[in-house]
This record gives C-alpha cells, sequence and structure tokens, in this order.
C-alpha cells in the first residue's frame, strides 16, 4: 500500500489508529478491547465532532499497514504527522486503556506501549502517571 491509497486521516482517526494497534498487537483483539475503543469514541470530548463509522475503515488502514514489514513504522510517521504534540499525551493514554481493558498486559502490549511512549517522545514521568490511572481504573 502507497501512500496515496491511504485514506485521508484526522487527528482522531490516529487516536483510533493507535488503539487499534494496541488491540491487535497480541494477534487476538478481544471484545472488551473493541468494547473500550467504541467507549472512548463516543464518550471523549476529542471525538465530539468524530464519526464512528470510520472505525472500520481506519482499523483497516492498521490491518493494511500490519502486513508490511515496515507497517508499525509507518504508522507512527502517520500519527506524528497528522496529531497535533499537544494530543500525544492523550494518544498514549487512549493506548494503555486499550492495552488494560482485558486485565492483563502482554509482552507485545508492553513493547507496543513503550514504542508508543518513545514515538511520540511523551516524558517518562507523564507516562507512568497515565499508566497508573489507567492501572487505577481497570482494577477488579
Amino acid at each position: 500500500m502507497t501512500e496515496e491509497t491511504l485514506p485521508l486521516l484526522t487527528p482522531q482517526d490516529c487516536l483510533v489508529a493507535v488503539m487499534v494497534a494496541v488491540s491487535a498487537s497480541d494477534e487476538d483483539i478481544r471484545t472488551v478491547e473493541l468494547v473500550k475503543i467504541q467507549n472512548a469514541v463516543n464518550m471523549l470530548p476529542v471525538f465530539a465532532d468524530y464519526d464512528a463509522d470510520r472505525i472500520t475503515a481506519v482499523s483497516g488502514t492498521v490491518f493494511d499497514l500490519f502486513e508490511q514489514e515496515d507497517g508499525l513504522d509507518a504508522l507512527f510517521g502517520l500519527v506524528r504527522d497528522i496529531l497535533p504534540q499537544r494530543l500525544f499525551e492523550t494518544c498514549y493514554a487512549l493506548a494503555c486503556d486499550v492495552a488494560a481493558a482485558d486485565g492483563t498486559l502482554n509482552d507485545n502490549e508492553l513493547r507496543l506501549l513503550e514504542e508508543i511512549r518513545y514515538e511520540l517522545n511523551v516524558e517518562r514521568l507523564h507516562a507512568a502517571a497515565i499508566e497508573r490511572g489507567s492501572r487505577a481504573r481497570h482494577m477488579v
């Protein structure tokens, strides 16, 4: 897939794409993770004007990118180019919430979260606070 064939992504699409990527990182997309993504889109102010019907197309784009050798790098390139920097921590928080949604974090999810932190330049102290909040919200 070339850059010309990718649909034009919005900042909200980028947030959805990262959440989908986290869910798909362990090759097992769980219902609870999909519900978490849908709830975020339905409830959070950053998605106030977002067309939730775009989730399917954005997911397809993520899956297409994951089939390519450098697909994750391409995804991060799109996110860095399109997502305003002020939403980088929001992106990381959403990623953490999706990863924690099923009550466990596997190695693939942890590695992807680490890469998201690095690629979006989320300060370590801020990331730790975001992670702690996500863990607290998902305790049973």
